[in-house]
């Protein structure tokens, strides 16, 4: 164990972040931790690293183990140094070697012979090799390059750059020392796209643990090999990615809700058995003998998901005309900087784009453009009946502090009533006298909430989203994703949480050369798109395959080959029917074998379900969990030999279907 939790109860304030709570960290083990906004995630990270002590129990620490934590109070931090300099802060012992070999060489200058001085600077040169210092500059720069860093950047001061930039030197910094556990809140926060990528390819051969807290799903799925959930005050642990977790808990939940529902059951039974017991007066001491036994029996909760669930309804109030908005010879520089030139792009009724690429490119500035907030050269023209409303990175910042919730609303002149605006404030977790709540005391999470609601009430047909999903948390992302998908309406958008895109986008637009670039698919797609552009310029590289650079064709759409049957085909065609057969045949006993198992996988299932309806394996609360864990094993191994069964399903019916054509 290199840090821990045992038997931690810890409260902030009058609330309970956790009770009885007790969670080990190993070595190589990268978890996610996750919960609801306002859960304590944070809070529990400053528990394990000592900034807060816990009422009772104990954070355990092992001999020797060193910790990085990444958070956001670490910007408070300012210096005159270039960030290679503040970067390179992280190799203390090697800058310290530095001095003393640098120091030991003068004094050989002048006193070659002597024997201590030699052996010395000698030990100093081997350790110095030993810490590989002689890389430390090339190390540096390289993490700094990965974060998005140009070369000039990195002798540029650190008090130049903004937070997000300052992060991004902490986070070189904290991953250049190696710390045995590395605590990461909110890593990827202010990071662009390259910039996540570089950093999930990194720490996913980290040689050391890492802790998580992130609301970006697709980073934790892909991340991650453990989950530990901050739910009603305890930590639930589930070892899996996200995904598995997602999963998981389900199935516990209904594991859970079983067992309880089976549990009241016994209980109404032997309560109508007290009951005509009682009847009887030489049944009195039989009945209270039962009473005794529930008082004893210990009691299954309910399960109820405790969740807040934003409610969001995107409505349009009249539709617009084909096209949405047209850019034409689009320039936009800053100073030297260009950012688009002469750029082209249509949005047409029903886009769904995100806007992608690193920091730096433009999206921001694009977005602006479009909803009219930034200067530019060229031409943008609005269509027919469009009605836009602009959600900015910095909407937060922009709403009025001094403002109450209802006050804050009503500056939307959407025309609904006070009555309409609280209830849509409801609909955003806002209820009863929170709406009087000034701005300037809601946390970032809340007035994020806010900004999304004055969107919503404005009714709009095209939105333009910069960053929507910052301080929502994982279930709120899946909310804002669902309702988008049902929005009537048209909107471009800017995210780095790739599963919000993937989920939202039927089109990317990509800044590259100075141009905006369109690919007509979702993100899946669009990512499938450019691995096998990288695989074939790498072909193209080493002389093996020539660059496709034809346009990529639309999901969905239909290609037409032509193919000329010549005599050796014809020739072989008995032949390949036969190999057919023959594949088919081998294919018909896989799936039979498959049948089997997946019968006796059913059985099984059956089996615990019937054991687990049993009144009389509630007093026997280790056979329970037993039971549990045997049905949980036997939901995966039926999920595990399903994916294979139903690809043999559809070969046999791919082959049945050949040969009936061949026939």
């Amino acid at each position: 164990m290199l840090i821990g939790l045992q038997n931690v109860t810890f409260e902030f304030g009058s609330r309970v972040i956790v009770e009885d709570a007790t969670w080990h960290i190993n070595p190589g083990e990268r978890i996610g931790l996750v919960g609801y906004n306002g859960t304590g995630k944070s809070t529990l990270l400053k528990v394990l690293v000592g900034e807060y002590t816990p009422s009772v129990g104990t954070v355990e620490k092992g001999k020797g183990t060193t910790i990085g934590y990444l958070h956001q109070d670490l910007l408070s931090f300012d210096t005159n140094d270039t960030i290679v300099e503040v970067a390179m802060g992280a190799f203390e012992r090697v800058r310290e070697l530095e001095q003393e070999i640098e120091l030991l060489g003068k004094q050989l200058e002048n006193d070659s012979e002597n024997e201590k001085l030699l052996i010395d600077y000698t030990d100093k040169l081997h350790e110095m090799d030993v810490l590989d210092g002689y890389n430390i500059q090339y190390k540096t720069e390289e993490v700094l390059h990965g974060l998005g860093f140009s070369n000039d950047d990195i002798h540029k001061p650190y008090k130049e750059f903004s937070g997000g930039w300052r992060m991004r030197v902490l986070l070189t910094k904290m991953i250049l020392q190696a710390p045995d556990v590395l605590l990461l809140d909110e890593p990827t926060n202010h990071l662009d796209l390259p910039s996540i990528e570089w950093l999930e390819k990194y720490l996913l051969t980290y040689k050391g643990s890492v802790v998580i807290v992130s609301h970006d799903k697709f980073f934790q799925n892909r991340m991650v090999n453990k989950i530990v959930e901050i739910y009603q005050q305890q930590l639930h642990i589930y070892s899996g990615n996200y995904e598995y977790y997602e999963v998981e808990k389900e199935q516990r939940v209904e594991i859970q809700q079983r067992a309880f529902e089976n549990q009241q059951e016994y209980i109404r039974q032997q309560e109508r058995f007290i009951e005509r017991l009682k009847a009887k007066a030489s049944k009195a001491a039989q009945a209270q003998s039962i009473v005794k036994r529930l008082d004893r029996l210990e009691r299954i909760e309910d399960v109820q998901i405790e969740r807040p669930n934003i409610r969001i309804n995107f409505q349009v109030d009249k539709q617009p005309g084909k096209v949405i908005v047209t850019v034409k010879e689009l320039t936009k520089k800053f100073g030297t900087k260009t950012i688009v030139e002469n750029a082209v792009a249509e949005i047409e009724r029903g886009d769904k784009i995100a806007l992608i690429g690193a920091n730096g490119k433009g999206k921001s500035t694009v977005l602006r453009i479009l909803a009219g907030v930034e200067t530019y050269e060229g031409e943008r023209v609005w269509g027919h009946n469009v009605d836009a409303s602009f959600y900015a990175q910095h909407q937060l910042e922009a709403l009025t502090l001094s403002n109450t919730l209802l006050d804050e609303m009503k500056e939307c002149r959407s025309g609904k009533t006070e009555l309409e605006l609280r209830s849509l404030l409801g609909g955003f977790l806002f209820g009863g006298d929170d709406v009087d709540k000034k701005i300037k005391v809601l946390s970032g999470g809340e007035k994020a909430r806010v900004a999304l609601a004055k969107v919503i009430a404005s009714k709009s047909n095209f939105l333009l989203l910069d960053e929507p999903t910052n301080h929502l948390d994982m279930h709120s992302v899946e909310l804002l994703a669902d309702a988008l998908s049902k929005y009537g309406g048209s909107y471009i958008l800017v995210s780095h949480d790739r599963y919000f895109i993937s989920k939202a986008a039927n089109k990317i637009w990509e800044i590259v050369d100075n141009e905006i670039k369109e690919f007509k698919g979702g993100y899946t797609e669009y990512l499938a798109f450019k691995e096998r552009l990288a695989k074939q310029e790498a072909g193209n590289k080493g002389g093996k395959t020539k660059v496709d650079n034809s346009p990529v064709a639309p999901p969905n759409t239909k290609t037409t080959i032509n193919t000329t049957v010549n005599k050796d085909t014809k020739n072989n065609s008995y032949s390949n029917n036969n190999n057919v057969k023959f594949e088919l045949i081998k294919l018909q006993k896989q799936l039979a074998k498959l049948e089997d198992e997946m019968a006796k996988l059913n059985q099984d299932k059956h089996r615990i379900e019937a054991e687990m309806g049993k009144p009389d394996v509630y007093k026997d609360k280790s056979k329970l969990h037993l039971l549990e864990s045997e049905y949980v094993e036997v939901k995966r191994r039926i999920d595990t030999a399903t994916k294979p069964y139903e690809e043999v399903f559809e070969k046999i019916m791919a082959l049945e279907a050949e040969l009936d054509g061949a026939s």
